[in-house]
């Protein structure tokens, strides 16, 4: 009895440790997105660009280069760097603590740190997202490998769970059924959204090759079509959060 009860003190203390380290994570996480707005501040303010390794300014809003991104992208790609080496330093605790064979609700705090910090790319990319939506659907800033499995600015999760399916055998009866039944829900998602985007890609598309873009153009109408696609454009960060 004496034993156990000094286990469970010490399991006790251990949760506290960890407690108070995923606090901190969060004041450390919300400091530096703190940051990361005032830097992209300051870059809008400046009207600068970066590409090709070199600083080139420009006026805000205008292509200065095939290989040049604007300062929003600049800077997400900075950030995602650092969270993949942070997001690194935590699968290889939640590996060591598996190896350990921790109670599951000492794991369990090894994994909300994991979904913590998958929250926090989440941010990153909704904040890319209202100013660049495009650098995050090119998917430039994935590895080639990741590259070939990205759908609107992220990975199709469908696929993802074939990817991972084989490496966590073996899996109970129930815990198949559930992942089959996940797998059917996400496809069906993937389908609707996939129809949708192709919908107003036939619209833009349809806009942009109308009779008013003739040669030589009405500026009037011209400038008007140019609008309505613009506006529907501005649509795939919908598409992209959904």
């Amino acid at each position: 009895t004496l034993r156990r009860l000094a286990q469970n003190r010490e399991a006790a203390r251990k949760s506290r440790l960890r407690k108070k380290a995923y606090v901190q994570q969060l004041e450390s996480s919300r400091i530096r997105l703190t940051q990361l707005e005032q830097e992209l501040q300051r870059a809008r303010t400046q009207g600068m660009f970066f590409g090709g390794g070199n600083i080139i300014g420009g006026d805000q809003g205008l292509p200065v280069g095939i290989n040049n991104i604007s300062p929003d992208a600049a800077l997400f790609d900075m950030e995602y760097t650092r969270w993949l080496e942070e997001h690194h330093r935590l699968m290889c605790e939640l590996r060591a603590a598996i190896q350990e064979h921790l109670q599951e609700n000492e794991l369990r705090i090894f994994v909300d740190n994991c979904l913590a910090h998958l929250d926090q790319v989440m941010n990153l990319k909704s904040m890319v997202a209202k100013t660049d939506v495009f650098h995050l659907v090119s998917g430039m800033w994935k590895t080639p490998a990741e590259r070939c499995f990205m759908w609107m600015g992220g990975f199709r999760p469908s696929d993802l769970i074939k990817v991972i399916l084989n490496q966590i055998e073996p899996l109970t009866e129930q815990q198949i059924m559930g992942i089959c039944a996940l797998q059917q829900s996400t496809q069906e998602a993937e389908e609707a959204l996939t129809q949708g985007l192709e919908a107003l890609n036939q619209s833009v598309s349809d806009i942009i090759t109308s009779d008013s873009l003739s040669c030589p153009p009405n500026m009037t109408n011209y400038m008007g079509q140019m609008a309505v696609a613009i506006n529907k454009l501005s649509t795939v960060e919908g598409f992209v959060r959904q």
